[in-house]
């Protein structure tokens, strides 16, 4: 009765697993999808704890390390999700995800130092090796990768890389799948020092394979190494028999890739270049960045701007990482609103890789209850800039930089971009003239139609919002 018992606990866990992934596609269900995942994920681990029997007949011990890992981690969880800023919140999301990929790689040194015993021959233990040495290489690489992004989203780790480092990746990747193929077959105590020789160089791996990619492409790496978080997780249900870790390491590491082919396609990158490592560093400047800075931009007061959008018919507002480091969102849904009473139609258009993690934009503006419907994708909008009045910019840089559709010499020429060009004004909200996160200057900044408007958004949209009260 126990184990069906336990059965019972892991679908029941799969199945919110499932239920939760499927709400999470739409904003309007995401938090209750999210509230359902935890609900199924609790039950699988009281499950594990008070149902658990081993092939002796014994359950579980040692519940005082248990009970202590699980308050110790609930309340470090809590309070870092607590005090969280929004603009910290892709380096949370790093972090966290280092931490599962970390616990993937423990699970596979554990099973290896168990199996070390008595190492014995046969399918079976061919297929746990292989199985351990996935876990450890995809888990280690996702461990070391992610602790990498989360320093450099945080400005602690700078972008480096070497002449020949991409071939030196690759080598050191096929190093370590030719020794685990080697160790499946002939693994003994004596070689078994090998192990921890695949554990270090994928740490290396993984230290270097995040190493020199931009700031541009960070939403593709963070959704990759979830992926590999995912895959690794999986590993680890596969030596335990346990259908729950399974599934949901099977969900995640299947959702993380389809974001990364997103994440890619919507940056103009293929996969295989994410996968060997050599795709976007900060490599700008140079003739894409002189063109651009050649001309001259204007600016606007803030009584132009409330008036051209109080007169507008329809006003597009595109979000971008600085709205987010302003803390401005609350105030741009105050400035949404009043356009709204004066009978102006006000969207967002909303890049997939704005900000610095995938869906950034869309979390920071659900924090300030946003409507979902207002919150327009890139392709629906680009069909509505060209009967837009007024398009305001808000921190956003890169993904509304021209140079990505008609300049090959730009690093980022090919990557799909919001066309507000288009639109009969243009309004760029910026603290300086400074490149964005890509590192390339903006030649939307210097068309005739845009004009810049300086200062921090959130200071800016409080005094915006008062000048169209008063008019």
């Amino acid at each position: 009765m126990e184990l069906n018992i336990l059965t019972i606990c892991y679908l029941i866990g799969s199945i919110t697993f499932i239920l939760g992934l499927k709400m999470l596609s739409n904003p309007a269900t995401a938090r209750k999808g999210n509230l359902i995942a935890a609900a199924g994920m609790a039950i699988a681990i009281a499950g594990t704890i008070f149902l658990y029997k081993g092939s002796d007949g014994e359950g579980l011990h040692n519940y005082a390390w248990i009970f202590g890992g699980l308050a110790i981690g609930t309340l470090v969880g809590f309070i870092a999700a607590k005090k969280v800023k929004m603009t910290a919140m892709p380096e949370m999301v790093s972090l966290f995800n280092g931490m599962g990929g970390a616990c993937a790689g423990l699970i596979s040194i554990i099973e290896f130092s168990r199996a070390s015993a008595d190492f014995g021959s046969g399918a079976t233990m061919h297929g746990k090796l292989i199985t351990i040495f996935l876990g450890v290489i995809i888990g280690s690489v996702s461990f070391a990768g992610s602790m990498i992004a989360w320093g450099k989203l945080n400005g602690k780790v700078k972008d480096f890389s070497f002449p020949g480092q991409q071939i030196l990746n690759t080598l050191m990747l096929f190093v370590m799948v030719c020794i685990a193929g080697y160790l499946v077959f002939n693994v003994t105590p004596a070689n078994s020092f090998l192990f921890y020789v695949i554990l270090s160089g994928a740490l290396v791996y993984g230290i270097l394979f995040v190493l020199p990619i931009g700031g541009a492409d960070m939403p593709v790496v963070i959704s990759l190494l979830n992926s590999f978080t995912g895959v690794a997780a999986a590993c680890g249900g596969f030596l335990y028999s346990n259908k729950v870790m399974l599934t949901g390491g099977i969900l995640v590491g299947a959702a993380g890739t389809l974001l990364t082919i997103l994440m890619c396609k919507a940056m103009n990158r293929s996969l295989l270049n994410v996968l060997i490592g050599s795709f976007g560093g900060n490599k700008a400047g140079g003739a894409a960045a002189e063109g651009a800075g050649g001309g001259s931009y204007k600016e606007i007061s803030l009584s132009d701007s409330a008036m051209v959008m109080s007169y507008a018919n329809r006003v597009i507002i595109v979000p971008g990482y600085g709205l987010a480091v302003a803390q401005a969102q609350h105030v741009c849904h105050e400035l949404e609103k009043l356009l709204d009473e004066k009978g102006v139609e006000v969207i967002y258009a909303i890049h997939p890789v704005a900000g610095r993690m995938p869906g950034h934009m869309n979390v920071l503006l659900a924090e300030a209850d946003v409507s979902y419907d207002k919150l327009i994708e890139m392709e629906d909008a680009n069909d509505l800039f060209k009967t837009t009045d007024v398009v305001l910019i808000l921190g956003a840089n890169d993904v509304v930089n021209p140079a990505a559709k008609n300049d090959p010499s730009s690093p980022i020429f090919g990557m799909p971009i919001l066309e507000v060009e288009l639109a009969k004004t243009v309004i760029v909200n910026k603290r300086s003239m400074k490149p964005g996160y890509a590192g390339i200057e903006n030649a939307l900044f210097f068309q005739p139609k845009t004009s810049m408007l300086f200062g921090d958004a959130k200071g800016v949209l409080q005094q915006l919002v008062s000048e169209i009260k008063s008019l």
